[in-house]
């Protein structure tokens, strides 16, 4: 899709009713839907997080931002996610905390993304986090700048391929939280992407089918 097309729809998501965890619903692995439901929220206190789905321009068609992390022992460690990060003490809202962490990680500078709305937050079991997703823009081709102890590499996602529902696929591997079992998700180029990260561009290809 021509980004000068994008623009035009990109005012109507402030007014759609996000689909939420009925979107969510259709990348929940098996067994994270009862670690959720079963997760006494009053009892625990989720680390915050906040991610951006950044659209922008590259050769004047729509396309949208994820990172690959890097190697390390944890349990996000190698996957791909969006640019974003915990939140710190000088945050003053979740808005911020997801600029500043897009900024640092793939060297997007706050000025140059307008941001639409937020959507809906995703709870991860084995890192206790609340990830809290917003929507932002770029009008400019971009020129990213990877922080290279977090992030090892940068997909950079036509609009006309995330729409594609052929690369909705279910694959079987191993989680942190059980054996072999077949998770949906979704197949970008190399690489498939499955849980909050799955979920969070669930309820986004949902909403931009309401409005394009």
């Amino acid at each position: 899709m021509h980004f000068d097309e994008f623009l035009k729809y990109a005012p109507k998501i402030l007014n759609v009713e996000l689909p939420a965890t009925k979107a969510h619903a259709k990348m929940v692995p098996p067994n994270r839907e009862e670690l959720i439901r079963n997760t006494d929220f009053t009892k625990i206190t989720p680390k915050k997080a906040a991610v951006m789905m950044l659209f922008y321009p590259r050769n004047y068609q729509t396309h949208l931002a994820l990172i690959l992390r890097t190697s390390y022992n944890g349990v996000h460690s190698s996957q791909i996610a969006f640019p974003g990060g915990k939140v710190e003490v000088e945050d003053f809202d979740l808005k911020h905390t997801a600029l500043r962490e897009t900024h640092e990680e793939i060297g997007v500078h706050p000025n140059l993304v307008t941001v639409i709305r937020a959507f809906t937050e995703v709870y991860i079991p084995p890192s206790n986090y609340m990830v809290y997703p917003f929507l932002g823009h770029s009008h400019e081709e971009l020129e990213f700048v990877l922080q290279e102890d977090e992030v090892a590499g940068l997909v950079e996602f036509p609009l006309k391929d995330f729409l594609d529902d052929r690369i909705l696929k279910t694959t079987n591997m191993k989680t942190s939280y059980a054996g072999s079992i077949d998770v949906p998700g979704f197949q970008v180029q190399e690489h498939f992407i499955w849980g909050a990260t799955a979920m969070i561009l669930s309820e986004l290809k949902e909403t931009l089918k309401m409005v394009l």
